[in-house]
């Protein structure tokens, strides 16, 4: 299937939120409220302690031509089908750049605009909106300490408790405290945002996850530090003793570089930077995925996985999800809801494969502490989802129409929280309006034509004049091409020229990665190093064993540094399998030697 990979830059977005109690019977109406268990989790200012010991196995933890490009133009984040969103007039509306909807009803919401202020609304339970009051407000608040901090990440707690990094490292935290899940050593609320990286000197801050009633950071370096609410072991310590201040998490982990971390509701999860997976905390419905029921109170490596290169993973309230460099998905944990996919409601203590039939490969998985829903996004841009979605238990995944995982989780999560933070950055690069992409390839208005292989593409001088630089040359240093109506091209295929010339209309590549190649390499002979890197992200999400060492021989030739880098380790953590490929033998000699031996200097070919 070929990807269809906008502009890096270019993030298509969608906000939802489920109604809060203060909206009225308009809201209710907009977007009814979702009967089915209860979560963990306070529904006042002082909310009860997590329950401590296991759980029932099956009961919830406790705490013609090709297609024609789609254009996304840089505009407002588009937050219209979350109903607390409707609060806010156009004006605000058309400001916002980030955003975030919490809570344990969904009803508190954090946004951030261009300009970089932070503002909040909604309930304020425990004081989560930081606003240094416990008042409600369906008017947005600023939040004048964290004026002009570049948010990176953001995450909040069942409490809730709301963790914050910004681009320089730093870490605040605000909201309920009952447990030291702020991390400022006392158990006081935090009634307006906390520097917590007090607790962590020398440490910039490069990702934040929260439990129900604990927190986790990853720093820059790859170190793991939680603290908080710790009874059955998620803090890692090695104890039960709750965790006043930022501790680092060690046991099997240490000298590991962490590359991405997620908490269920009393459980942690880490993947460090060679594929392995960790686990710790609770254990009572298989949510660790070691085999047993028991608790971890250290880091545990998954032996389930011990063969496979992980790349992401996602906790639900008590399962787990984890997403392989070959694009595969594997679940485990409790299943009460169907949240694992396997196509009935057994608990897993091992991880198992799902969707495996599925032609296209998955590329991004998403699942939230707060919840029982799973999702997950191919190559091909289909979602999925399955779990508990709107009081249904879909034990199987199921097609959707939607275009992202956030839609999943808007319209059928319960609670309808995000389960990331949502983004959309400044793109200062030149944008397509729609009249310039219908205009692509139209025989009427251009004055241009290209021919490869035989087949005609219809362009307009202006506008590669305006977009590409080898035009530019070409049609204002008097060469050849210059006056010609029909240029004649041979050295690119029509795949991957007709693909560059729509590129240069639409900000979008729309091929398959073994066609990306030639595209990469027409991109390094005409210096667009923007579209050398779209080329670099289809490849990389296109890589497969049987191609994994071609693709490395290609970015080797185009100097491709980043690709290269990401080639090589796809090959290292797959060498038996890629040796065997034709690929690998068909290589140059000189290049296969200094393969091997690069290898051999990471310790490939150790026992």
């Amino acid at each position: 299937m070929p990807v269809r990979y906008a502009n890096e830059l270019d993030v298509e977005c969608f906000f939802f939120v489920s109604p809060l109690s203060f909206l009225g019977d308009k809201m209710m109406e907009r977007c009814s409220s979702v009967s089915g268990d209860s979560f963990t989790g306070p529904a006042s200012s002082s909310p009860s302690p997590p329950a401590t010991g296991p759980a029932p196995a099956t009961t919830p933890c406790p705490t013609p031509p090709p297609r024609r490009a789609r254009v996304r133009y840089q505009a407002m984040v588009d937050v219209s089908k979350w109903p607390l969103f409707t609060l806010l007039g156009p004006q605000d509306i058309s400001s916002i750049r980030q955003a975030c909807v919490f809570g344990t009803s969904a009803n508190e919401a954090i946004y951030i605009t261009h300009d970089d202020e932070v503002y909040v609304f909604g309930m304020n339970c425990s004081n989560c909106l930081g606003t240094g009051d416990s008042l409600s407000t369906i008017v947005p608040k600023k939040l004048d300490f964290l004026r002009g901090k570049k948010v990176v990440s953001l995450s909040y707690g069942s409490g809730p408790h709301v963790l914050l990094a910004t681009e320089d490292g730093d870490l605040f935290a605000w909201g309920h405290n009952g447990y030291s899940q702020l991390g400022n050593g006392t158990t006081n609320q935090g009634v307006s945002p906390i520097l917590v990286s007090a607790n962590l000197p020398n440490k910039k801050v490069k990702e934040v996850v929260c439990g129900s009633h604990h927190s986790m950071a990853l720093m820059h370096d790859g170190e793991v530090f939680a603290w908080g609410y710790n009874n059955c072991g998620q803090v890692g310590s090695g104890s039960t003793a709750n965790q006043p201040t930022p501790r680092k998490v060690s046991g099997c982990l240490q000298g590991k570089v962490v590359t991405g971390i997620s908490c269920g509701q009393t459980s942690s999860m880490a993947v460090v930077d060679n594929g392995e997976v960790y686990g710790w905390g609770y254990n009572g419905n298989g949510q660790l995925g070691v085999g047993n029921n028991g608790n971890q109170l250290t880091p545990c490596r998954l032996a389930g996985l011990q063969s496979l290169c992980v790349l992401q993973i996602a906790s639900g309230y008590a399962h787990s999800l984890a997403l392989t460099d070959e694009g595969l998905l594997y679940a485990w944990g409790a299943n009460t809801y169907g949240q694992l996919g396997t196509g009935n409601k057994s608990n897993q203590l091992n991880p198992v494969q799902i969707m495996a039939e599925k032609e296209s490969r998955i590329v991004e998985i998403a699942a939230c502490h707060s919840t029982h829903t799973s999702a997950a996004k191919t190559q091909s841009g289909q979602v999925f989802m399955w779990g508990q979605c709107r009081g249904q238990s879909i034990v199987l995944p199921h097609l959707t129409h939607f275009s992202t995982t956030d839609d999943v989780f808007a319209c059928f999560a319960t609670p309808s929280v995000m389960w990331r933070l949502l983004s959309m950055e400044h793109d200062d690069f030149l944008t397509v309006a729609q009249s310039l992409r219908k205009e692509f390839d139209s025989p009427e208005t251009a004055d241009l034509k290209f021919s490869i292989d035989g087949k005609f593409v219809h362009v307009h001088k202006a506008v590669l004049k305006i977009r590409c630089e080898h035009f530019r040359s070409m049609f204002q240093s008097h060469w050849t091409e210059d006056m010609q109506e029909v240029i004649e091209i041979d050295q690119f295929s029509y795949p991957v020229y007709r693909s560059f010339l729509e590129y240069l209309y639409t900000d979008q590549v729309d091929l398959p990665p073994e066609d990306a190649i030639g595209l990469l390499d027409l991109a390094t002979s005409y210096c667009e190093n923007r579209l050398k890197r779209l080329c670099q992200h289809i490849i990389k999400r296109g890589i497969t064993v049987a191609n994994a060492f071609s693709l490395l021989s290609a970015a080797v030739r185009y100097d491709a540094e980043d690709l290269e880098e990401f080639c090589f380790k796809f090959c290292v953590n797959h060498l038996t399998e890629v040796t065997q490929t034709a690929a690998f033998w068909q290589i140059d000699g000189n290049m296969l030697k200094e393969f091997i031996c690069r290898a051999s200097r990471c310790g490939a070919f150790k026992n």
